[in-house]
């Protein structure tokens, strides 16, 4: 990317830096404000608002690997990923991302941290036993959402379609029982959902943004609750969606659409919320629809992937819409129904603030800087012109000024390379660096306009920073549009080990 003049990049170190001021000035009034609602009507519901956690300064095993990873990320992170090959990069990504993850879990031990994680009783594994007849429990799933109904489910299995308690189900089955699988797998599994956003940002926005992104996706403070929770398994189905579709609609395999749509559906059964990843899906369809035009098939695979997972549920017995609209009812008939709209629609963006950090508040302001002054295409011209004869490669004569090509120039082009003349289209390492950063900048408000869509809502009062985590991960992605990494790094890093060291986070 371009470097700006000197006071146009103080200017905009300034409005970053205010920016960061102001979302943390907006976690500081939600503290306050939502102390004092706990303390005088004990309508939150939180023990430490805004988020759903208990003040516990601790230290534990995972605290040195996490100081450590953290510290590595910060200094190495950025030259590694600008020199890595691309495909070397994701392995490290995840690689790293797990690193962070797993450390950050065992801050608060083994069992505390991780087995223990998934097996209270609002978890999943406290069901196994009920899904002995996958048909029949899936023909009486939604008999048992409403509180007061025979043996209703759990707070979590009831919040959920029932892919959500299968995948569980499926784990004990293939002999990975206990918690400290079902943990395992949420980590291991949702480490993935940075990988996919680079890939994403590849596709779309090209290598140098992705390149960028990786360090703030591999130090998310959004970490400290994908270990281990369910929904950072979530955020890596849904990510995989969308990183399928980028690859369809940018002239990869046609499969890609069918994949997506898989997992797609797939995500629609593990939580009801995570629909609105159309949003996102949108965007990507609107940022290739080069690709979308050229082969109009890419939107018939979609939706018929996406129409798989959905059928396989209906003729078993589950009905989506009848699960969503008792969940709604059981919603309004536990603390969804008694914590306050006014205070959560706003503090539940102070959540998001915790789980993506100040560097991604800053990252914001750039991709809506980006966004609000995008280059226009320049007209065509109206005065006739004279129509020149093509030349081809072949045609042309160096004159005695020009450089002969060397023999780098003389190689013969890549695949892709071949394939974007062909098509008389830019590759992504040539794209200009003011249109990579507008599409990275409209895919992350997609995931903004996602965020504010879920809080209209109202069905997300509270543990926002668990449950949007799949939205968190294309936040992050805004970190690339920052200079001085480094430092917006530590900021991630220092927030993240604060959270986990001074508060022991519930779900």
């Amino acid at each position: 990317m371009t470097q700006p003049p000197l006071h146009d990049r103080y200017a905009g170190l300034r409005a970053d830096l205010g920016a960061a001021a102001a979302a943390a000035l907006l976690v500081l009034v939600s503290v306050l404000v939502g102390r004092h609602i706990q303390d005088t009507r004990r309508t939150l519901f939180v023990h430490w608002p805004p988020l759903f956690a208990d003040w516990d300064p601790h230290l534990g095993p995972g605290t040195p690997a996490a100081v450590l990873v953290a510290g590595a990320v910060v200094v190495y992170g950025p030259s590694v990923a600008a020199r890595l090959r691309w495909r070397r990069l994701l392995l490290a990504a995840w690689a790293s991302a797990l690193a962070w993850t797993w450390s950050l879990a065992l801050v608060d031990g083994w069992q505390r941290g991780v087995a223990g994680r998934l097996t209270t009783r609002n978890e999943y594994l406290t069901v196994i036993g009920r899904f002995h007849d996958v048909p029949a429990a899936l023909r009486d799933f939604t008999h048992h959402i409403v509180s007061g109904s025979p043996d209703p489910w759990p707070a979590h299995i009831a919040g959920h379609p029932p892919a959500a308690t299968l995948t569980f189900v499926l784990l004990d089955r293939i002999g990975l029982r206990g918690g400290g699988w079902a943990g395992a797998w949420c980590i291991t599994v949702g480490a993935t959902a940075c990988v996919a956003v680079l890939v994403t940002v590849r596709a779309l926005a090209g290598e140098q943004p992705a390149r960028r992104a990786a360090p703030f996706l591999v130090l998310a403070p959004a970490a400290v609750w994908v270990g281990a929770s369910a929904d950072g398994y979530f955020a890596a189905v849904a990510a995989w969606s969308v990183a399928l579709l980028s690859l369809a609609v940018t002239g990869r395999s046609s499969a890609w659409a069918v994949g997506s749509g898989l997992l797609y559906g797939l995500v629609c059964y593990l939580s009801y919320g995570l629909t609105l990843f159309a949003l996102i899906g949108a965007a990507v369809l609107v940022a290739g629809r080069r690709g979308l035009r050229e082969r109009p098939a890419l939107l018939l695979l979609l939706l018929a992937g996406a129409a798989v997972v959905p059928l396989a549920f209906t003729l078993a017995g589950f009905d989506w819409a009848d699960g969503y609209r008792l969940l709604v009812t059981r919603y309004y008939q536990g603390v969804g129904g008694t914590r306050p709209y006014g205070y959560w629609v706003w503090a539940n963006l102070a959540c998001t603030t915790l789980t993506t950090g100040l560097a991604t508040a800053a990252g914001l302001r750039r991709a809506g800087t980006a966004l609000a002054h995008r280059p226009t295409p320049p007209r065509p011209e109206t005065h006739p012109t004279t129509p020149q004869p093509p030349v081809t490669p072949t045609e042309h004569r160096p004159t005695p000024t020009e450089k002969e090509p060397t023999s780098a120039e003389k190689e013969p082009a890549s695949a892709e390379n071949r394939t974007a003349l062909a098509e008389h289209r830019p590759t992504p390492a040539e794209a200009q660096p003011a249109s990579a950063e507008v599409r990275l900048a409209f895919l992350v408000a997609a995931a903004l306009v996602a965020v504010l869509a879920a809080d209209l809502s109202g069905m997300s009062k509270a543990e926002t920073e668990r449950i949007w985590l799949p939205f968190a991960m294309w936040l992050l992605a805004a970190g690339a549009l920052l200079p001085r990494p480094r430092a917006w790094l530590a900021t991630q890093a220092v927030l993240a080990l604060l959270l986990n060291h001074l508060l022991f986070t519930g779900w």
